[in-house]
């Protein structure tokens, strides 16, 4: 690999080598082409970037060849044989795909509330939290901002009218401004913006406030409206994508096992024994 490499000893050798035609590598005996090398960089890169792409890509493509070419030379005849490895993972390979076909044709990815509503009711044990989710909102804002006053008198209102307007003043005034009003949330995505533990992060609470202003003079500001707590059953709208994703999966393995089963079928295949002894 070294030998190959000290042919290429700089990005500009190897900026050179995209601008001309032909070999643009060689390393066991194998070439690699100009039109091999573009056919894998994006079109639209810097100079720069495609320079440093076709390098990386060089220097993986001679390392693999020599890795083959060692192992040759060290594996056994039969330790190179890979027929059989290769034949299963090709019965899996087209198995794979038949199955995908099948099922992508048949399956139903519509999920009614209803049929979300009886799954989490029948299931309460599993929406179980292990941390506490809320409706909140976060910005990230300058300690001295003139808008901060009406924001915080705002955030905190039930009047549909004023949290507009505390909105409104946040995405105009704060570095960073993220609402989560209308759906539930892990406390853990807040408690990331604090670079802090989530329990640590709900000692600082204070009325549903958590305020806290760094060096700089910039103040990370949260208003929570709403929490559900640790090991209490998680909101409904909480597990929904969850509880659709699963009945979908569980749509999914049904017509597998239909699959199979009428695979076997329709082969006309007896049943299996066990040979006795």
């Amino acid at each position: 690999l070294g030998i190959v490499l000290s042919a290429l000893p700089s990005c500009r050798a190897i900026s050179s080598l995209l601008h001309d035609q032909g070999v643009v590598a060689q390393a066991e005996g194998v070439k690699l082409y100009r039109a091999e090398l573009d056919a894998l960089i994006p079109k639209g890169l810097s100079p720069e970037d495609s320079t440093e792409l076709a390098r990386k890509y060089i220097t993986t493509w001679a390392s693999d060849l020599i890795y083959q070419k060692v192992a040759q030379q060290q594996l056994s005849k039969s330790e190179r044989d890979v027929t059989k490895e290769l034949e299963d993972y090709r019965k899996s390979l087209l198995k794979y795909r038949y199955e995908q076909l099948y099922v992508n044709e048949r399956l139903d990815t519509a999920v009614s509330m209803d049929h979300i509503e009886e799954y989490y009711q029948a299931h309460q044990d599993k929406f179980v939290l292990d941390r506490p989710v809320v409706k909140a909102r976060f910005l990230n804002i300058a300690g001295d901002s003139p808008a901060l006053k009406q924001i915080r008198k705002r955030m905190s209102s039930t009047d549909a009218n004023e949290l507009v307007e505390a909105d409104s003043l946040a995405f105009s005034s704060a570095v960073k401004f993220t609402t989560w009003s209308d759906s539930w949330i892990d406390i853990a995505v807040i408690a990331r913006e604090y670079s802090m533990d989530y329990t640590d992060l709900l000692s600082k609470m204070s009325k549903g406030w958590i305020e806290n202003v760094d060096t700089t003079g910039y103040m990370k500001l949260t208003y929570i409206s709403a929490m559900t707590q640790k090991g209490k059953i998680a909101p409904l709208e909480y597990c929904q994508e969850d509880i659709k994703n699963v009945i979908i999966s569980s749509r999914r393995q049904e017509i597998l096992v239909n699959l199979e089963k009428k695979a076997i079928g329709e082969a006309g295949l007896p049943a299996i024994m066990l040979a006795k002894e």
